[in-house]
Protein backbone atom coordinates (compact mmCIF):
# COMPACT_ATOMS: atom_id res chain seq x y z
CA UNK A 1 0.00 0.00 0.00
CA UNK A 2 1.52 3.51 -0.87
CA UNK A 3 2.21 5.90 1.66
CA UNK A 4 -1.03 8.06 2.57
CA UNK A 5 -0.24 12.00 4.08
CA UNK A 6 -1.56 11.93 7.63
CA UNK A 7 -2.48 14.84 10.04
CA UNK A 8 -2.69 14.95 13.14
CA UNK A 9 -5.82 15.00 15.17
CA UNK A 10 -7.78 15.06 18.14
CA UNK A 11 -10.98 12.76 18.31
CA UNK A 12 -12.79 9.32 20.16
CA UNK A 13 -12.41 6.06 18.92
CA UNK A 14 -13.29 2.74 20.32
CA UNK A 15 -11.22 1.81 23.76
CA UNK A 16 -8.91 -1.24 22.93
CA UNK A 17 -7.96 -3.72 23.76
CA UNK A 18 -11.41 -4.91 22.43
CA UNK A 19 -13.66 -7.41 24.59
CA UNK A 20 -12.36 -10.88 24.54
CA UNK A 21 -14.38 -13.24 21.59
CA UNK A 22 -15.68 -14.83 24.86
CA UNK A 23 -17.23 -11.64 26.26
CA UNK A 24 -18.65 -10.66 23.04
CA UNK A 25 -22.77 -11.24 22.33
CA UNK A 26 -23.85 -12.34 18.82
CA UNK A 27 -25.82 -9.77 17.11
CA UNK A 28 -28.95 -11.06 15.45
CA UNK A 29 -30.68 -9.27 12.16
CA UNK A 30 -33.50 -10.63 10.62
CA UNK A 31 -31.62 -12.98 8.52
CA UNK A 32 -28.49 -13.54 10.11
CA UNK A 33 -26.23 -14.22 13.58
CA UNK A 34 -23.22 -12.88 13.75
CA UNK A 35 -20.86 -13.69 16.04
CA UNK A 36 -17.10 -14.24 16.98
CA UNK A 37 -14.74 -16.98 15.67
CA UNK A 38 -14.22 -20.06 17.04
CA UNK A 39 -11.91 -22.73 16.91
CA UNK A 40 -14.76 -25.07 14.91
CA UNK A 41 -15.13 -22.63 11.78
CA UNK A 42 -11.86 -23.81 10.08
CA UNK A 43 -14.31 -26.18 7.93
CA UNK A 44 -16.80 -23.19 6.96
CA UNK A 45 -14.06 -20.49 6.36
CA UNK A 46 -12.04 -22.55 4.52
CA UNK A 47 -14.91 -22.70 2.55
CA UNK A 48 -15.34 -19.20 1.77
CA UNK A 49 -11.91 -18.90 1.41
CA UNK A 50 -11.64 -21.33 -1.68
CA UNK A 51 -13.94 -19.80 -3.65
CA UNK A 52 -11.55 -17.92 -6.65
CA UNK A 53 -14.43 -15.09 -7.24
CA UNK A 54 -14.55 -14.39 -3.50
CA UNK A 55 -10.71 -14.34 -3.37
CA UNK A 56 -10.39 -11.64 -5.94
CA UNK A 57 -10.77 -8.80 -4.31
CA UNK A 58 -8.65 -9.84 -1.37
CA UNK A 59 -5.04 -8.98 -0.61
CA UNK A 60 -3.60 -11.96 -1.41
CA UNK A 61 -5.77 -12.19 -4.53
CA UNK A 62 -6.06 -16.05 -4.89
CA UNK A 63 -7.59 -18.85 -2.82
CA UNK A 64 -6.04 -20.49 0.31
CA UNK A 65 -3.81 -23.04 -0.63
CA UNK A 66 -4.94 -25.72 2.37
CA UNK A 67 -6.38 -25.29 5.43
CA UNK A 68 -3.06 -24.50 7.43
CA UNK A 69 -3.76 -21.21 5.32
CA UNK A 70 -6.90 -20.68 5.87
CA UNK A 71 -5.92 -21.09 10.16
CA UNK A 72 -3.22 -18.22 9.76
CA UNK A 73 -5.87 -16.28 8.53
CA UNK A 74 -8.38 -17.40 11.56
CA UNK A 75 -5.33 -16.82 14.31
CA UNK A 76 -5.65 -13.03 13.42
CA UNK A 77 -9.06 -12.84 15.35
CA UNK A 78 -8.69 -15.67 17.79
CA UNK A 79 -7.03 -15.25 21.08
CA UNK A 80 -4.72 -13.58 22.05
CA UNK A 81 -5.37 -11.48 18.88
CA UNK A 82 -9.13 -10.86 19.17
CA UNK A 83 -8.68 -7.59 21.66
CA UNK A 84 -6.86 -6.03 18.60
CA UNK A 85 -9.77 -6.55 16.26
CA UNK A 86 -13.16 -6.76 16.35
CA UNK A 87 -14.25 -9.28 13.78
CA UNK A 88 -17.01 -11.78 13.12
CA UNK A 89 -18.43 -15.25 11.60
CA UNK A 90 -21.65 -14.31 9.27
CA UNK A 91 -24.27 -17.25 9.57
CA UNK A 92 -27.06 -17.87 8.36
CA UNK A 93 -29.72 -17.62 11.58
CA UNK A 94 -32.30 -20.15 9.66
CA UNK A 95 -29.58 -23.13 9.57
CA UNK A 96 -26.31 -21.65 11.24
CA UNK A 97 -24.53 -22.12 7.79
CA UNK A 98 -21.35 -19.94 8.00
CA UNK A 99 -21.65 -17.53 4.82
CA UNK A 100 -19.04 -14.61 5.47
CA UNK A 101 -16.66 -13.18 7.61
CA UNK A 102 -16.19 -8.89 8.38
CA UNK A 103 -15.73 -6.65 10.87
CA UNK A 104 -12.94 -4.00 12.30
CA UNK A 105 -9.04 -4.06 11.79
CA UNK A 106 -7.51 -1.58 14.65
CA UNK A 107 -5.49 1.46 13.47
CA UNK A 108 -2.14 0.09 12.78
CA UNK A 109 -3.14 -2.14 10.36
CA UNK A 110 -5.33 0.29 8.14
CA UNK A 111 -4.43 2.12 5.62
CA UNK A 112 -6.26 5.74 6.28
CA UNK A 113 -5.75 5.66 10.16
CA UNK A 114 -9.10 5.47 11.14
CA UNK A 115 -10.65 2.01 11.96
CA UNK A 116 -11.20 0.45 8.95
CA UNK A 117 -13.74 -2.42 7.38
CA UNK A 118 -14.22 -5.14 5.92
CA UNK A 119 -16.31 -8.70 5.07
CA UNK A 120 -16.39 -12.00 2.72
CA UNK A 121 -19.07 -13.59 1.66
CA UNK A 122 -19.80 -16.48 -0.64
CA UNK A 123 -20.70 -16.22 -4.08
CA UNK A 124 -23.76 -17.87 -3.51
CA UNK A 125 -25.30 -15.40 -1.11
CA UNK A 126 -24.18 -12.10 -3.04
CA UNK A 127 -26.99 -9.91 -4.70
CA UNK A 128 -29.29 -11.09 -1.62
CA UNK A 129 -28.57 -8.08 0.41
CA UNK A 130 -26.45 -9.86 3.22
CA UNK A 131 -23.71 -7.88 3.14
CA UNK A 132 -26.47 -4.69 3.78
CA UNK A 133 -27.66 -6.33 6.46
CA UNK A 134 -24.28 -7.43 8.14
CA UNK A 135 -23.05 -3.65 7.56
CA UNK A 136 -25.60 -2.38 9.06
CA UNK A 137 -26.17 -4.34 12.35
CA UNK A 138 -22.22 -4.50 13.06
CA UNK A 139 -22.35 -0.59 12.72
CA UNK A 140 -25.39 -0.15 15.33
CA UNK A 141 -23.22 -2.59 17.05
CA UNK A 142 -19.72 -1.06 16.90
CA UNK A 143 -21.02 2.48 17.84
CA UNK A 144 -22.15 1.63 20.99
CA UNK A 145 -18.47 0.05 21.98
CA UNK A 146 -16.93 2.46 25.39
CA UNK A 147 -15.15 5.58 23.38
CA UNK A 148 -11.66 7.44 24.85
CA UNK A 149 -10.70 10.88 23.84
CA UNK A 150 -7.35 10.11 21.47
CA UNK A 151 -4.79 12.18 19.76
CA UNK A 152 -3.43 10.14 16.03
CA UNK A 153 -2.53 10.48 12.77
CA UNK A 154 -5.20 9.88 10.16
CA UNK A 155 -5.59 10.63 6.32
CA UNK A 156 -6.05 14.23 5.64
CA UNK A 157 -8.79 14.03 2.93
CA UNK A 158 -10.56 11.91 5.25
CA UNK A 159 -11.28 15.02 7.73
CA UNK A 160 -12.39 18.54 6.97
CA UNK A 161 -10.14 20.58 8.90
CA UNK A 162 -7.64 19.78 11.76
CA UNK A 163 -7.58 19.73 15.22
CA UNK A 164 -10.61 18.12 17.05
CA UNK A 165 -12.36 16.01 14.17
CA UNK A 166 -15.72 13.69 14.12
CA UNK A 167 -14.86 10.35 14.57
CA UNK A 168 -14.61 7.99 11.24
CA UNK A 169 -15.09 4.22 10.19
CA UNK A 170 -13.20 3.58 6.69
CA UNK A 171 -13.22 0.72 4.18
CA UNK A 172 -11.34 0.46 0.42
CA UNK A 173 -12.21 -1.19 -2.42
CA UNK A 174 -11.10 -1.81 -5.89
CA UNK A 175 -12.43 0.34 -8.52
CA UNK A 176 -13.92 -2.29 -10.24
CA UNK A 177 -15.45 -3.98 -7.66
CA UNK A 178 -19.31 -1.97 -8.27
CA UNK A 179 -21.11 -4.74 -5.61
CA UNK A 180 -18.99 -3.72 -2.66
CA UNK A 181 -19.32 0.25 -3.85
CA UNK A 182 -23.08 -0.38 -3.50
CA UNK A 183 -22.73 -2.18 -0.13
CA UNK A 184 -21.06 0.67 1.68
CA UNK A 185 -22.86 3.64 -0.19
CA UNK A 186 -26.43 2.06 1.40
CA UNK A 187 -24.77 2.21 4.64
CA UNK A 188 -24.17 6.02 4.35
CA UNK A 189 -20.43 5.74 3.43
CA UNK A 190 -19.16 8.07 1.06
CA UNK A 191 -16.32 7.80 -1.24
CA UNK A 192 -13.67 10.49 -0.32
CA UNK A 193 -10.44 9.66 -2.68
CA UNK A 194 -9.16 7.64 -5.10
CA UNK A 195 -4.91 6.39 -6.21
CA UNK A 196 -3.53 4.08 -8.21
CA UNK A 197 -0.69 2.01 -7.08
CA UNK A 198 0.93 -1.05 -8.41
CA UNK A 199 -0.78 -3.95 -7.37
CA UNK A 200 0.89 -6.59 -4.56
CA UNK A 201 -1.31 -9.63 -5.12
CA UNK A 202 0.39 -12.51 -6.69
CA UNK A 203 0.48 -13.43 -10.59
CA UNK A 204 -1.08 -9.89 -11.42
CA UNK A 205 1.17 -7.40 -11.95
CA UNK A 206 -0.69 -4.19 -13.02
CA UNK A 207 -1.46 -0.88 -11.60
CA UNK A 208 -4.96 -1.16 -10.00
CA UNK A 209 -7.25 1.84 -9.21
CA UNK A 210 -8.29 2.03 -5.09
CA UNK A 211 -11.11 3.83 -3.73
CA UNK A 212 -11.33 5.29 0.14
CA UNK A 213 -14.49 5.57 1.71
CA UNK A 214 -15.46 7.03 4.77
CA UNK A 215 -18.42 6.90 7.21
CA UNK A 216 -18.82 9.37 10.44
CA UNK A 217 -20.10 8.66 13.50
CA UNK A 218 -24.27 8.79 13.90
CA UNK A 219 -23.62 11.97 16.84
CA UNK A 220 -21.29 13.91 13.96
CA UNK A 221 -22.64 16.58 12.61
CA UNK A 222 -20.41 16.43 9.59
Amino acid sequence: MSAQPKIAVKTRLPTTPFPLNTERKPIRTERLIIRPFSEDDLDGIHSLRTQPEVMKYTAVGRIDANKEETGVFMARFMPPNDVQTYNNIITLASTGELIGVGGGTSRPESVFGWPEIGYLFKKEYWGQGYATEFLKAWLNDWWTLPRSEIETQVDGQSVNGVGEVPEMITAFIEESNTGSRRVLEKAGFREFKQWSEPDSRDGYGRQVTLVGFVLSSPDSKS
